[in-house]
């Protein structure tokens, strides 16, 4: 496991590596700079504000002095927001984020699985066809659809939840089950496959000859076996949900990361842009690397590999 650990955490420095080049450049070939909204201001005064923010030297000289705030661990001030750093913006906005990929997350493994291995029971049957096909839709709904429904019927129709916020218990269910959602289907048919491959093994016929319950036979012999492709997606999905929230915090109102790098694309934020890329980036290396190391452990054969 060690030796997993270590390859993965080399891997990580050529990837990052990059990811921070190519954003670095292709954010500064976009129209339009961080100033071009503001006011007209001074032939010495923008002059004042390029060489604050470094943008008064070479593109190339930029570029090295980023790469040595960022192995400081320094991502720079903000254009836009002068009296914060990138640093403290993203530990501001990333807490309301994690929350909402939490509660987001609970949803989609809870609801995936009960449809998928229900489903998985009873093949070819009402109990299959249903949840399945809420699946589909669920897959086929993209988030910023699902989001104004949902509004549509449990805030505006019934008044029985906020339509935006992110303050109280009621104001946190329509962000995560919006969010929740598309990942629940894809749970609910990935457990609904790996279930029914484990269930037709021999072992699985033994347990039931030898008397053993449905229950103890599904929880504690075909269970581990099928949620092994869940486990594989659940990396993907987390990083998914963490940093696929643009569209559901901005809908909602929520004051998260998410919505904090849309509004700094729009404003040429540049230093805000490449914060948090690169703080995704991160994070969906981090999680890929937690499902290996899951994966390793639920199939020890993979430990040789």
């Amino acid at each position: 496991m060690i030796k997993i650990i270590v390859r993965r955490l080399l891997e990580f420095v050529p990837v990052l590596f990059i990811i921070v080049t190519l954003v670095f450049f292709l954010i500064r070939l976009a129209p339009g700079g961080p100033f071009d909204r503001d006011k007209e201001v001074p032939p010495e005064v923008r002059k004042q504000l390029e060489a604050y923010y470094n943008m008064g030297v070479p593109l190339y000289q930029q570029y090295f002095d980023y790469l040595a705030g960022l192995a400081r661990g320094d991502l720079g001030p903000s254009f836009k927001n002068a009296s914060y750093s990138v640093n403290e913006m993203i530990g501001m906005s990333f807490p309301n984020s994690l929350e909402l990929g939490f509660y987001a997350m609970c949803v989609a493994v809870t609801l995936g699985l009960l449809a998928g291995i229900s489903a998985s029971l009873k093949p070819n049957s009402l109990r299959d066809y249903v949840p399945m096909s809420l699946a589909m839709v669920g897959i086929c709904v993209p988030s910023f659809v699902l989001g104004p429904l949902l509004v549509l019927v449990f805030s505006l129709h019934f008044d029985l939840l906020p339509v935006a916020g992110w303050n109280t218990p009621a104001s946190k269910v329509l962000p995560s089950l919006t969010l929740g959602a598309m990942y629940a289907a894809y749970i609910a048919r990935l457990s609904r496959g790996g279930m029914l491959e484990v269930l037709s093994n021999d072992f699985i016929r033994t347990a039931r000859a030898k008397g053993l319950s449905e229950t103890r036979v599904v929880l504690r012999h075909a269970l581990r076996g099928g949620i092994a492709p869940v486990v594989s997606f659940l990396g993907p999905a987390t990083a998914g949900i963490l940093s696929g929230s643009f569209v559901v915090e901005t809908i909602f109102q929520v004051p998260g990361l998410g919505r904090q790098f849309v509004e700094s694309a729009f404003n040429r934020d540049y230093t805000l842009v490449m914060g948090t890329v690169l703080f995704f980036a991160a994070l969906i290396l981090f999680f890929n690397l937690l499902v290996d190391l899951i994966h390793t452990w639920l199939d020890p054969r993979l430990r040789n590999a």
